[in-house]
């Protein structure tokens, strides 16, 4: 390494050292679940997002390992060259007939699908409105796109109207947000976005990651729970979440997937994913499908979690979902709050800038459907202890 990439790395790592933001990966060891080994340690895990416990699922290695037996581990080359195996179109049938589209493909991962989907759609001459809270791969998509972008205020549809009547002529005009927000825990207003799209005649695009196996009485996502399922053109989500897998979808008509093959690069020129992956996700949505149990006791502990929080007086902002933030301000003080966590057997992620904006580091709770009682009343024991001790409640 040259000496001029080497001071810039150790000035740069120092900085964000300095200001309480360096990051490090904890190693864990065996598998995901309630618990899991961090460092060695046994630790009751409260920042995954495996809602509906499915990660570990035995069904989901079972159908891998089926799969691998019939078609291998790796695809081999993309999926427009030799890469498109039998798993991959059961799994694109099964999220459409699941989400009521007429067609859906696979992505690699959630980041792949909307760097690849968004400029494919968008381009120069158009403009898109991104909420302003929208995941870092919205942003990104958009960026790529190079249409014009302005962003509404966080799920304020006042803000988006102003804008959509402000704005002038142009090829195309786009709505994308995040349905469930990651960070914040609450969720778009899909139904007012819809009325305002048809309005101004807008595209809509939702990213349902968080929304998938969770919301809607189905678990189908946001747009089931808002009941505009058929009035979004675009919907993206991922098989990471609580489908406890891997990889990610767009769902829409026959003509919108049609023209991702054609147009989206990071489908086009990538390998496509491993057919046990894909394999894995179809049994997860067919668990999704079959066993609603799990979400119902997602959201019975969700609700409990939510009620204890807001009695002991923590700000969880406008949360109204199993990701519930605990706001906390200073970077520094967030980092404490984790590690004093930790040392007690509680692992809670801090979330800093510039993941989060300025003055808003937080501890990113998560509640799952694998909790027991138990767990909740532990976890509950230790934030009001350490909240007291940190004044922030």
């Amino acid at each position: 390494m040259s000496q001029t990439a080497k001071t810039f790395f150790d000035e740069e790592l120092s900085d964000l050292a300095q200001d309480g933001l360096k990051r490090e990966m904890r190693r864990l060891s065996g598998r995901q679940g309630r618990e899991i080994v961090v460092d060695g340690r046994k630790v009751l895990n409260f920042c995954s997002n495996d809602y509906l416990g499915l990660a570990c699922d035995a069904r989901l290695g079972q159908a891998a390992a089926e799969a691998i037996r019939n078609e291998g581990f790796g695809a081999g080359a993309s999926r427009l060259v030799c890469g498109n195996m039998s798993s991959h179109q059961a799994l694109e049938a099964k999220i459409a007939a699941f989400k009521g589209a007429e067609s859906s493909l696979v992505f690699s991962t959630g980041y792949m699908a909307n760097v690849g989907i968004i400029p494919s759609i968008f381009g120069r001459e158009d403009i898109i409105f991104s909420d302003r809270l929208n995941h870092a791969s919205i942003i990104d998509g958009i960026q790529l796109s190079q249409a014009k972008c302005r962003r509404y205020r966080h799920r304020d549809m006042e803000s988006l109207e102003e804008m959509l009547k402000s704005s002038g002529p142009f090829r195309k005009r786009g709505i994308i947000t995040d349905s469930v927000f990651s960070m914040d825990g609450d969720i778009a207003p899909l139904d007012k976005i819809v009325a305002l799209a048809e309005q101004y005649d807008c595209l809509v695009m939702i990213d349902e990651a968080h929304a998938l196996g969770v919301m809607g009485e189905s678990g189908k996502g946001l747009a089931e729970y808002f009941g505009v399922e058929t009035e979004i053109d675009i919907q993206m989500g991922t098989l990471s979440k609580a489908a406890g897998s891997f990889g990610a979808y767009c769902c829409g008509s026959n003509g919108l997937i049609a023209f991702l093959v054609n147009k989206a690069r990071s489908f086009i020129y990538t390998t496509g994913m491993p057919p046990s992956v894909a394999a894995a996700s179809l049994k997860a949505i067919e668990i999704i499908e079959k066993e609603p149990e799990r979400r119902n006791r997602l959201w019975q502990n969700t609700r409990y979690v939510h009620h204890a929080l807001k009695q002991s007086g923590f700000d969880t902002r406008e949360s109204q979902t199993p990701i519930i933030p605990i706001l906390v301000g200073e970077p520094d003080a967030a980092a404490a709050f984790s590690r004093n966590l930790l040392n007690q057997g509680i692992l809670i992620a801090a979330i800093r800038p510039p993941t989060v904006p300025p003055n808003t580091a937080r501890l990113r709770l998560t509640v799952t459907a694998a909790h027991t009682q138990a767990d909740l009343d532990s976890l509950l024991e230790q934030l009001q202890r350490i909240g007291k001790q940190l004044c922030l409640i």
